[in-house]
């Protein structure tokens, strides 16, 4: 008995010395990740590429391999451009590996010149860059058909971003290749897998699409097209087609699968509602939102970000209690059509339950609809265009969570 005792007492000091060695560790680490004073040591050297602060992580979501997408978290940015690395993505077939060596755009068809041009000769014409937002036409499919408490700003509308994007106007290669005036819609191919294809009317080329080969101050991201992709402002990122290597002019659509099979929008009379390109006037705050939690009562801004394919966005109006009461919001400059725009509203929250709720108007009068309005009109069921107002629900001890149906 005596010796089991006596085990036991070395059992014991043995188990409280590991701990206390566990324990000098965690110390000892904790101590190695407490950054020095930044007056009294040198900084890192310089490096070839910029990094962010090991502080700043943040992350997409990423769903799917080789087909799948990717969601931008609206919730931790700042202003309206999204880092390169953070823009959504949307893949049919994977991301293409393309030489920019060995690059052509075929524009032929009802034109005067059909004309191969390489990167180089794209890149001589006289170049614009433009701030506009992209967006998935399926954006907000995760609110529209499964709500629940736990959603957040990116898995709700984490498809879409705002890029400056540098390239040629459309309109200056189709005069350089004579279109001819019987043309009325245009076939845009990528070079993908996939080989993704949409038809596109004439006007829009006129007005302001770009053949892009820039993004943020750099080449396309391969993920976003690289070498060269069709941006089509305003439309459908469907629209928008990445790695473009063929634009064919004809006086008709082409019916592509992907406007047919797909991005179709059934209707509730047995009707469907096709080449539905223009993404409509939305919005959704970004702070707060779920997960975050409010520590205490008094003063918090409202933040989100609102966009319209049609133009400028001229108001956007902030409810606390539901949509009973609407106020305006501040809209932060710079306001530039087809672009992302920030809001803010001050509110004195005074601890009790409230519903957060956000709505846009566009420079056309449009109104961004409600739950049922929306529902009404495109049916349960509808797959693209999910442009309804979202809503936060804030509890009585600050946790907010998405505020379901409204």
């Amino acid at each position: 008995m005596s010796r089991v005792s006596l085990s036991r007492r070395r059992l014991l000091a043995g188990a409280a010395g590991a701990v206390g060695i566990a324990v000098l560790q965690r110390v000892a680490l904790t101590q190695i990740q407490v950054p020095p004073d930044p007056t009294k040591v040198p900084g890192r050297p310089l490096s070839a590429l910029g990094q962010r602060s090991p502080f700043e992580r943040p992350r997409r979501l990423v769903s799917g391999v080789n087909q799948g997408s990717s969601l931008t978290p609206l919730q931790d940015l700042c202003g309206i451009v999204t880092p390169s690395d953070l823009h959504y993505e949307r893949h049919h077939a994977g991301v293409p590996a393309i030489d920019p060596h060995r690059y052509k755009l075929l524009i032929h068809g009802m034109v005067e010149r059909p004309t191969v041009f390489d990167l180089a000769a794209l890149r001589r014409f006289p170049a614009v860059s433009r701030l506009y937002f992209l967006e998935c036409s399926g954006n907000g499919a995760a609110a529209y058909r499964g709500p629940r408490p736990d959603l957040t700003p990116q898995i709700i509308d984490g498809l879409t971003s705002t890029s400056e994007w540098t390239g040629v106007p459309l309109a200056t290669l189709f005069r350089e290749v004579g279109v001819k005036p019987g043309a009325k819609w245009f076939l845009a191919e990528g070079e993908d897998a996939a080989v993704m294809s949409r038809s596109v009317p004439v006007e829009k080329a006129w007005d302001d699409a770009l053949i892009a080969y820039g993004q943020n101050g750099e080449p396309l991201r391969p993920e976003q097209g690289y070498p060269a992709r069709l941006l089509v402002p305003g439309w459908e990122g469907s629209a928008n087609v990445k790695w473009i290597r063929r634009i064919e002019l004809a006086d008709r659509p082409f019916m592509t699968r992907e406007e047919t099979a797909k991005y179709t929008n059934p209707l509730p009379n047995g009707t469907a509602r096709m080449f539905s390109f223009v993404m409509d006037a939305k919005s959704i705050i970004t702070s707060p939102a779920y997960p975050a939690t409010l520590p205490e009562r008094g003063w918090w801004e409202i933040r989100g970000l609102a966009w319209s394919g049609r133009g400028r966005v001229t108001r956007v109006d902030v409810s606390t209690d539901a949509g009973k009461t609407w106020a305006a919001a501040e809209l932060q400059e710079p306001v530039l059509p087809k672009c992302h725009t920030r809001f803010c509203l001050p509110w004195n929250w005074d601890g009790r339950e409230a519903m957060l709720m956000s709505r846009a108007v566009d420079e056309t009068g449009y109104l961004q609809p409600t739950l049922a309005e929306l529902r009404k009109v495109r049916g349960p069921g509808a797959p693209y265009h999910f442009n309804n107002i979202r809503a936060w629900r804030v509890r009585g001890d600050g946790a907010v969570h998405w505020g379901l149906e409204v």
